[in-house]
């Protein structure tokens, strides 16, 4: 019940308020039935925008930390990402992945629209990154078709660290349910699960217009804060 007072009487107003997302190929996103919807990530809004949108309910793996903070604010947070339909997932870890799966499936088994990042966590430049492959196994598990979405605007309307958003045009772009049951009984084929992720990362680097990355995100992040912990502890001297 909440969930549909945020929707439409708390939350859903105020985000197409400030937002005011345009919505493009709306009518793929199936009326009945489950179905994946795979989309980039590039802003902590991403979590929000999208469900005020789709008219059905959607919910989204969404990692752990949201609903583990200290204090009032913490519970509040986490009451708030529950209310809103997203399933905490741990992300450390060498089962963390298995989780995430399982608890997908079991928004799939119940007939539902499951929300997932294949990039694994926020772009932090704007770019898309590699797609890990949870979202294959999910879609070849649960035989369903997998909707690639675009959010677009939505890194500028609030980059990483921004609270306040800025007034930006977001587009919410949906492109055609993608069909993989040609791959049925082959979920546990690694050379199948890298191709439909490729397929699905491709089919939402079209819809967006970013630039691709053929690394994990988590992997650059690490590498550039390793960087700049480096430079940090060993400044480069000037030539003269």
């Amino acid at each position: 019940m909440f969930y549909y007072l945020l929707k439409y009487v708390l939350l859903g107003p105020l985000l197409r308020l400030v937002f005011r997302p345009r919505t493009e190929g709306l009518e793929h996103v199936p009326d009945s039935g489950a179905a994946i919807v795979a989309g980039n990530h590039l802003s902590f809004s991403d979590h929000f925008l999208m469900p005020a949108i789709i008219k059905r309910r959607i919910t989204f793996l969404a990692k752990a930390e949201y609903f583990t903070g200290p204090g009032v604010k913490g519970r509040l947070t986490a009451f708030f990402f529950r209310s809103a339909g997203q399933i905490p997932v741990d992300r450390s870890g060498k089962d963390a992945g298995q989780a995430a799966i399982r608890e997908g499936l079991g928004v799939l088994g119940k007939g539902e629209l499951l929300g997932i990042y294949p990039e694994g966590t926020r772009s932090h430049d704007g770019r898309l990154y590699k797609g890990k492959v949870g979202v294959a196994v999910m879609a070849l598990r649960a035989g369903v078709p997998v909707v690639p979405c675009a959010m677009i605007g939505t890194f500028e309307a609030q980059p990483p660290g921004k609270v306040i958003p800025n007034i930006h045009p977001v587009v919410i772009r949906f492109g055609k349910p993608l069909d993989f049951s040609r791959y049925a009984g082959m979920e546990d084929e690694k050379a199948i699960l890298r191709a439909v992720t490729d397929e699905i990362m491709y089919a939402i680097l079209t819809l967006s217009g970013q630039e691709y990355v053929d690394q994990y995100a988590a992997v650059v992040k690490a590498e550039q804060a390793a960087t700049a912990e480096r430079e940090r502890k060993f400044p480069r001297m000037p030539l003269s």
